[in-house]
């Protein structure tokens, strides 16, 4: 039996989590942090913070915000626990800081938890390997009007996907609203859309001088991410200390 804490339990993807879990034999959840605090409408304790929460587990489930990356470690050394890093956001400082704490306990760290985008990140990899520098690249991210970051987390996994199996990499830009000049060739568009209820979509174009070829995603719902983190932490319990990602999970079902 692995036992979960779900950081950020009282937020959609906390409560989506709380849903996946529920029903299955294998995993229960031991409690809950979130600084709403609202454990009156949960089957499991809920804390405001880690600092208040003395109960242990194996694995926790962070969906919350980087601003609470400290304390978020701070439980793991203090109760050993692995971590399943859902959160995205992160500065370069915090992920330097994830990536230390992995020497010393087992991390799970992904920007998106999904499956099917990850299949998507490695087509993207055998598209970018395959057209080379040929083809410009353009990334289209949309999400609901309360997501924080921009651009996601995925987004930016999918880049990195694509920069990492070309010769030359391309160089990152973010919207073009200070641009005042043409689009330059080693260039690798981001743009961001937010509104309404959107789940996530992401699309990629290699756009070729006669013809574009389209890879794209769209999330109907959160469970496929609450789903995805839940298998994670299966996968990440009792394992030793280090950085795992979704890569090496998958390839632990072949």
């Amino acid at each position: 039996m692995t036992e979960v804490v779900i950081s950020g339990c009282c937020g959609k993807m906390g409560r989506a989590v709380a849903s996946a879990i529920e029903g299955q034999k294998d995993v229960r959840i031991a409690a809950g942090v979130d600084k709403a605090g609202l454990g009156t409408e949960f089957s499991f304790p809920v804390f405001s913070s880690f600092s208040e929460c003395e109960l242990s587990c194996d694995v926790v489930i962070d969906f919350s915000r980087p601003d609470g990356l400290l304390s978020l470690i701070n439980y793991s050394k203090r109760t050993n626990a692995a971590l399943v890093i859902a959160t995205t956001g992160h500065s370069p400082q915090e992920k330097e800081m994830i990536a230390e704490h992995a020497k010393s306990h087992a991390v799970f760290m992904s920007g998106n938890m999904s499956l099917g985008v990850n299949l998507m990140i490695e087509l993207l990899k055998k598209s970018a390997s395959f057209l080379g520098n040929d083809f410009e690249v353009e990334i289209i991210e949309k999400h609901h009007n309360q997501k924080v970051d921009a651009p996601s987390g995925t987004a930016l996994m999918m880049a990195d996907a694509i920069n990492s199996a070309l010769k030359e990499p391309l160089e990152y830009v973010c919207g073009r609203e200070t641009k005042a000049h043409k689009r330059d060739h080693n260039e690798l568009g981001i743009h961001a859309v937010r509104g309404g209820n959107i789940v996530g979509e992401h699309e990629c174009l290699f756009i070729g001088a006669e013809e574009i070829i389209e890879i794209k995603h769209t999330a109907q719902s959160r469970s496929v991410f609450a789903q995805g983190a839940v298998r994670a932490a299966k996968f990440l319990a009792h394992k030793e200390p280090g950085m795992y990602s979704m890569k090496e999970m998958l390839d632990s079902f072949k």
